[in-house]
């Protein structure tokens, strides 16, 4: 083995460091930066279609339009102007936004509705802006290069059975790179910044991180995406105030824009929560109206639903059960491609029936460095499509699990029940107060449920003993009859 000189070896990897630096748009100082400007541009273009696959868009013209208007008029006065921008809002009832490295920016319908006026909007807007300006995520992605961060995969699934949930792809592992303190900051600077240069009022943006910790101190309320993957930095509300008065300031901004009213006119009927035409649960079963099928789910299993697949697992992480649908055309075909994908031997294989369905079960193994993996696969026909159900866990546990496996396997079944085919979704519904009072008060003259009147006083980024006065609009959720076809 050839020997070197340590002076030598550290002139090398200081050299190394030197040609990785590259000069911070924002900041103007010098950042370990291991890709490009051009590699960046060429892993956002690479993640879009990764990230819109994985969570699709949500169809809705006026609100896509609003954020890629207001994106682009913001991405033309940020640090980086000469990037390609593109805004998008994606289809999930999570509460988020976030970027990849660039110039791609996401919005959840989940957050849009949640946003009470264009201000608020314009400073999360800035504030993601902002991290693909000072190459936030850039800059982690070059720390971690490709650690293992994806949100879905890290919420059901335990890393010995990550490769069966098939979502560990550059895309979807960017956009949950957690930000530290400074980086924070600094966005939060910038968000500020820049929603104050195209006019609106960014002391609304310190408003809505206010709605985001009620969402997250909520009982019964899961956390928000949004603070899961940007840590909530000390005195953030207060350093933002402050950071917006200065700016209006400096930018003599006497009348910053808030538009309250157009916001919430432009978000009516916006889906809230679960959409169930992508699928739904109710009482441990799954439903699913377009497709027309269902399942049960193991009591005290958790589920993770995206329009490629439906995770279920518990809470140990010792297990995992998928479904997701199959690209061959006969259950041979489906069988042989299980085993090739995913490297499996296979133990046993059986064809029959779920149902009345023509179907194909096999057991199969993976050897893994420490451990054997044993995998439960159901291969299900229904409408000339081939249904794929994995259920894998170590050989050491599979017996534990084999009867939970094969009772949402066997129980897969058409679904017919107009009541479960046509189950419309919540949507927020803008309505306007009747008369002076206070929110509590207003909510209850529309009706709102009383188990939901802090839900929709948080919606509303607003308390239930806040006054509201005649004429002015606030949201309710409301949910619209299922209409049934006579048959």
């Amino acid at each position: 083995m050839k020997t070197y000189r340590l002076p030598s070896i550290l002139l090398i990897f200081s050299l190394i460091l030197i040609n990785a630096c590259s000069t911070n748009p924002v900041t103007g100082k010098k950042d370990l930066m291991l890709i490009s400007k051009d590699q960046e541009v060429a892993m956002g273009k690479e993640s879009d279609p990764e990230i819109v696959g994985y969570f699709g868009l949500y169809e809705d013209e006026k609100l896509q339009k609003f954020i890629e208007e207001q994106g682009q008029k913001m991405a033309a006065l940020s640090h980086r102007p000469d990037l390609t921008y593109e805004f998008k809002i994606v289809d999930s009832p999570v509460v988020n936004a976030f970027a990849v490295p660039g110039g791609y920016v996401y919005f959840t319908r989940g957050i849009m509705a949640h946003f009470n006026n264009e201000a608020e909007f314009a400073g999360v807007l800035g504030h993601e802006i902002g991290h693909i300006a000072a190459r936030h995520s850039a800059k982690q992605y070059s720390k971690s290069m490709l650690a293992q961060v994806g949100l879905a995969v890290g919420m059901i699934v335990s890393p010995t059975f990550r490769q069966f949930a098939d979502v560990a792809n550059t895309g979807v592992q960017l956009l949950f790179l957690k930000f530290g303190r400074d980086a924070e900051e600094q966005s939060d600077k910038l968000g500020v910044e820049y929603s104050s240069k195209i006019g609106y009022d960014a002391h609304e943006m310190a408003g809505f991180f206010n709605t985001l910790k009620r969402l997250q101190e909520e009982s019964g309320q899961s956390v928000p995406t949004f603070l899961s993957t940007h840590p909530d930095p000390k005195n953030r509300l207060k350093d933002v105030g402050e950071l917006a008065t200065k700016w209006q300031q400096k930018l003599n901004l006497t009348n910053p824009e808030v538009e309250r009213e157009a916001y919430l006119r432009m978000i009516d009927g916006i889906i809230y929560g679960e959409d169930p035409k992508q699928g739904y649960v109710e009482n441990n079963v799954f439903y699913h109206p377009v497709m027309k099928f269902e399942f049960p789910i193991p009591r005290g299993w958790t589920y993770q639903n995206t329009p490629q697949q439906v995770q279920m697992a518990p809470q140990e992480g010792n297990a995992l059960m998928i479904l997701t649908l199959s690209q061959e055309k006969s259950l041979e075909a489906a069988a042989q491609a299980v085993l090739q994908n995913y490297q499996l031997t296979l133990v046993e294989s059986e064809q029959g029936e779920v149902n009345g369905m023509p179907a194909l079960a096999m057991v199969a193994d993976q050897q893994q460095e420490q451990q054997t993996i044993r995998v439960l696969s159901y291969l299900i026909n229904y409408n000339n499509t081939i249904y794929n159900f994995l259920g894998v866990s170590s050989v050491n546990d599979f017996n534990q699990f084999t009867s939970t496996f094969n009772q949402t396997m066997q129980n897969f079944d058409q679904l017919t029940d107009p009541s479960k085919l046509n189950v419309q979704p919540y949507r927020v519904r803008i309505k306007t107060i009747e008369r002076s009072g206070t929110l509590a008060q207003a909510l209850q003259q529309h009706s709102v449920e009383k188990d939901r009147m802090e839900e929709v006083a948080v919606i509303n980024g607003m308390s239930l003993e806040d006054k509201v006065e005649k004429g002015a609009l606030i949201k309710v959720i409301e949910r619209e009859e299922a209409s049934f076809s006579k048959r």
